[in-house]
C-alpha cells in the first residue's frame, strides 16, 4: 500500500506516521506544509489511503480556518478525482463542527466535501469528529491543556486554570491511532455517518490538573499512581513523556549502614511496595514475622540463605538462593525468617511486600528464627 498521511508533522500524525512504521511493510508518504502542489498531486496519484489530518485550529487571521480546513481539503479530492482515483480517505475533524463558530463551522464545511466525493466517486470515507485529544509529542502553551499542564507542572513552571469545574471529553492518542488502523483494516468504530474512537474519558479539569501535580510529587515519594484506572494509566505516561530531559532520573534515599543498605524503590496505593536489599559478606538480616504483612524475596546478584521458623515451633527451614537462578521465595505470614549471605560479595534482593509500611501499624515483630 501507498499510505498518504497530510499534517504528518503535526501530533497525530507523528504519532500515527511512527505506528504505521511498526505496522507492514508499506509506503507511508508524508505531506507538510512544505509539500508542493506537483508532489502533493504526484503523491495521491499513487495512494491507496490517505490519512487526512491537516487542519488549523489557531490561525493568525480569521480566514485562515476555512483555507486549512475546508480549501485544502477540497484540493485534495479534486486532485483525487481528476486522477481517477478513488480510494479510502480517513478525515479528522473536530467534534467542534458541532457548534456555531467559525473553527467549527470550517471543520464542517471540510466535512462535506469528503461525503461530497464519496457520493460522486462511490469512495470509502472516514469522518471522525475527535474531541480533545492527548498523548506525547502534542505541543505544549498551544492549544491542548493537558500538554501544557503536563510540561509546565514538570518544570515547576505556572500554569493557569481558569475553570477548574469544566468536564473535558478526552480521547488518547494510542486510542486513536489504533482507531485509525482499524479503519484501514477495514475494522473502524461506525456509529451514524461518522467515527468514533471507542475509548472515551469525561474529567473535571481541576481533577486532572490534581492527578498531574501528584505525578510530580510521585518522584519525591518513590510511588507510581493506580494504573488499573485508564485515564491515570494514560495521563501518566503523557506526563512522563514532557519531563526535561535531563530530569529523567531521580535520587533514592538509602538507609545505609555496616550491614549494607536498604533503599525503597517504588510505592502504590494497592499493590505495595518495592525495595532493594543489600547485605554484606556474612550479614544476616531480618530474624522478625508478619501477622497479616507478606512479603516476596528474589535474591538477584550472590548467594545466600533464606530460614523459616514458624511461631510455636522448633523446626528450621532452609532455602537456599542465587543470582545464578532465579526464583521467588514468598514469605508468609506467622514464620520469622531471615536472609543471611553466604558469599564474598555483595547479594542484592528485590523485595516486595503487600503493604506500604505505616510506623504506626508495623506489623513486625522481632523473633530469632
Amino acid at each position: 500500500m501507498t499510505i498518504v498521511v497530510t499534517g504528518a508533522s503535526g501530533f497525530i500524525g507523528k504519532n500515527l506516521i511512527a505506528e504505521l512504521g511498526n505496522y507492514g511493510n508499506h509506503r507511508v508518504v508524508q505531506v507538510t506544509r512544505h509539500t508542493t502542489e506537483k508532489e502533493l498531486a504526484n503523491y495521491l496519484k499513487e495512494a491507496t489511503f490517505v490519512f487526512h489530518l491537516a487542519g488549523i485550529n489557531r490561525p493568525q487571521h480569521e480566514e485562515e480556518f476555512m483555507q486549512g480546513n475546508h480549501d485544502f481539503t477540497k484540493q485534495i479530492v479534486t486532485y483525487l478525482k481528476q486522477l481517477g482515483n478513488a480510494c479510502p480517505i480517513l478525515v479528522a475533524s473536530s467534534t467542534q463542527a458541532e457548534r456555531d463558530n467559525v473553527y467549527g463551522q470550517s471543520k464542517k464545511a471540510g466535512e462535506e466535501v469528503v461525503f461530497q466525493y464519496a457520493e460522486e466517486t462511490g469512495a470509502q470515507v472516514f469522518v471522525y469528529r475527535l474531541p480533545n485529544v492527548f498523548g506525547k509529542w502534542c505541543r505544549p502553551n498551544y492549544n491542548s491543556a493537558i500538554a501544557t499542564f503536563c510540561h509546565n507542572i514538570s518544570r515547576d513552571l505556572e500554569i493557569t486554570v481558569n475553570d477548574a469545574t469544566v468536564k473535558l471529553t478526552l480521547v488518547y492518542i494510542d486510542d486513536v491511532v489504533r482507531e485509525f488502523i482499524n479503519a484501514l483494516e477495514g475494522k473502524a468504530n461506525k456509529v451514524g455517518i461518522y467515527y468514533e474512537v471507542a475509548t472515551v474519558h469525561k474529567q473535571i479539569l481541576g481533577d486532572i490538573v490534581e492527578l498531574i501535580t501528584s505525578f510530580k510529587k510521585s518522584r519525591e515519594e518513590r510511588s507510581v499512581p493506580t494504573m488499573s484506572d485508564a485515564f491515570t494509566k494514560a495521563l501518566y505516561s503523557t506526563y512522563l513523556s514532557y519531563l526535561p530531559e535531563n530530569q529523567f532520573s531521580y535520587p533514592l534515599k538509602m538507609n545505609v549502614d555496616l550491614r549494607g543498605s536498604f533503599t525503597e524503590f517504588i510505592k502504590t496505593p494497592d499493590r505495595g511496595q518495592v525495595s532493594v536489599n543489600i547485605s554484606k559478606p556474612g550479614i544476616t538480616k531480618g530474624n522478625h514475622w508478619h501477622h497479616t504483612k507478606n512479603e516476596k524475596f528474589l535474591v538477584v546478584s550472590g548467594h545466600g540463605v533464606i530460614r523459616f521458623r514458624k511461631i510455636g515451633t522448633k523446626e528450621v527451614i532452609e532455602y537456599f538462593v542465587s543470582g545464578e537462578k532465579l526464583e521467588v521465595v514468598d514469605i508468609p505470614v506467622g514464620y520469622t525468617h531471615n536472609i543471611e549471605n553466604l558469599g564474598d560479595t555483595d547479594m542484592v534482593t528485590i523485595m516486595w511486600v503487600n503493604e506500604i509500611f505505616d510506623p504506626e501499624k508495623p506489623d513486625t515483630f522481632f523473633v530469632e528464627v
